[in-house]
């Protein structure tokens, strides 16, 4: 299984990004998909999840309003639309997978993918 993060990179406070998490080796439409993030010195942080079907979502405190998962299935590929991003949104943010778990919990999760650098400027 592979899970590879991208649409990372430097955007200015108030702007947006997509990030994008392409897997293979898995049936995706059966798992459970998270976003998590990293910033320096700091824990990892779960950002939000999203169910195999797409019906179900949640999220963090901090970018509920801000940030929407969403998946398409026919393309093995799950998002992250990050708007009105801020200077703590910094982090390295990683993608995860799970056949029946979607908290917020990184080591829960079966498949946990490389990460992607998002860097807002203020």
């Amino acid at each position: 299984v592979q899970l590879q993060a991208s649409g990372g990179g430097l955007v200015q406070a108030g702007g947006s990004l997509r990030l994008s998490c392409a897997a293979s080796g898995l049936t995706f439409s059966s798992y459970d998909m998270g976003w998590f993030r990293q910033a320096p010195g700091k824990e990892r942080e779960f950002v939000g999840s999203i169910s195999g079907s797409g019906g179900n979502s949640n999220y963090a405190n901090s970018v509920k309003g801000r940030f929407t998962i969403s998946r398409d299935n026919a393309k093995n590929t799950v998002y992250l639309q990050m708007n009105s991003l801020k200077p703590e949104d910094t982090a390295v943010y990683y993608c995860t997978a799970d056949r029946y778990y979607r908290g917020s919990t990184y080591d829960q999760y079966d498949f946990r993918g490389q990460g992607t650098q998002v860097t807002v400027s203020s």
